[in-house]
């Protein structure tokens, strides 16, 4: 299973010559003060509508993240990367934001849509191996019809969610780190560890978040392969969401974000998880990314990318 470079080679020597060492800082900057800017504005709004509604002032902001309109404003935040992209892109690189989708300048919808169906299949082996593992999994609380209504909203907002990280890490740091650096640690590794270090949590043991970040560290470098593979953010998008999908609606693996899914399982956050259980967490992660590759780059997979190339015929 070879990859041709040649697409991600035309996708890393797109940016003009205003992107500069300098002027990605300066973007990287303004993408993070705007998401810090709309993460505060829909907190602080959505927590103050909380209180006056529930009337009960005591739960706080924890409360309101806690609660489903918490999950959905921490979805909407999300709005402040893709703002933050379109002013760094205009005025201090002068490009269009469409430039960071790929050497066409748009999503490769067939691609999104394998990406999307290769995690779907791969989340599901996932889901039945953690059960083996910890066969703990109850009804969520919310009921079919709610959870139908809810369905298209939550499919929407996650995608706003997964679209920009993508755009961010895989589009705008990878890229433009690519045209300047040509060691893949500098463009792979980094947006890969930055990506990761994003999914820290404090209320985890050592041993749960270590299998957890070496598990995101698998998928957020999977995503990497398949935009070096395609030139592409198509494919990564799909992935992104079938991945997020899976813990938004079908079964949720953190009590903090369970409101809308379907099933619960045992909470990665909660106590008495042993470290054998962690390193067999990292194992499932690690291997369904390897699997998900398999699908998405193996010359006789029915899931094989496609390189965008000049003459829209070639392949990975």
């Amino acid at each position: 299973m070879t990859i041709d470079p040649s697409a991600f080679e035309r996708y890393r020597h797109s940016p003009n010559v205003r992107t500069t060492l300098p002027r990605l800082l300066l973007g990287t900057g303004i993408v993070v003060l705007f998401w810090a800017a709309t993460t505060v504005a829909v907190l602080v709004g959505g927590t103050y509508a909380f209180i006056a509604w529930q009337a009960t002032p005591s739960s706080g902001i924890q409360g309101f993240l806690a609660s489903p309109l918490g999950i959905l404003a921490a979805l909407v935040s999300f709005a402040g990367i893709w703002i933050g992209l379109w002013v760094a892109m205009r005025w201090v690189h002068g490009e269009k934001l469409s430039a960071l989708l790929g050497n066409s300048r748009r999503v490769s919808w067939p691609d999104f849509l394998k990406g999307l169906i290769a995690v779907l299949i791969t989340s599901f082996i996932s889901e039945v191996l953690l059960y083996l593992l910890q066969p703990q999994i109850t009804r969520g609380p919310i009921g079919l019809s709610s959870w139908l209504l809810f369905a298209i909203p939550i499919a929407a907002l996650t995608l706003l969610q997964t679209s920009s990280e993508e755009v961010l890490f895989r589009g705008y740091l990878l890229r433009d780190l690519a045209n300047r650096f040509t060691s893949p640690v500098i463009w792979a590794l980094l947006p890969a560890l930055l990506f990761t270090s994003l999914h820290w949590s404090a209320s985890s043991s050592p041993a749960i978040n270590a299998c957890v970040l070496a598990s995101i560290a698998a998928f957020a470098l999977l995503l990497t392969l398949i935009v070096y593979a395609t030139g592409n953010l198509g494919a990564a998008l799909g992935a992104h969401l079938g991945n997020n999908l899976t813990g938004f609606l079908l079964i949720s693996h953190q009590e903090s974000y369970n409101s809308f899914a379907l099933f619960n399982a045992r909470p990665l956050e909660g106590p008495g998880w042993a470290t054998s259980d962690a390193v067999l967490i990292a194992f499932i992660g690690i291997a369904c990314s390897m699997l998900t590759i398999v699908l998405l780059l193996h010359p006789r997979s029915p899931l094989k990318v496609a390189a965008e190339l000049p003459d829209r015929t070639s392949t990975a």
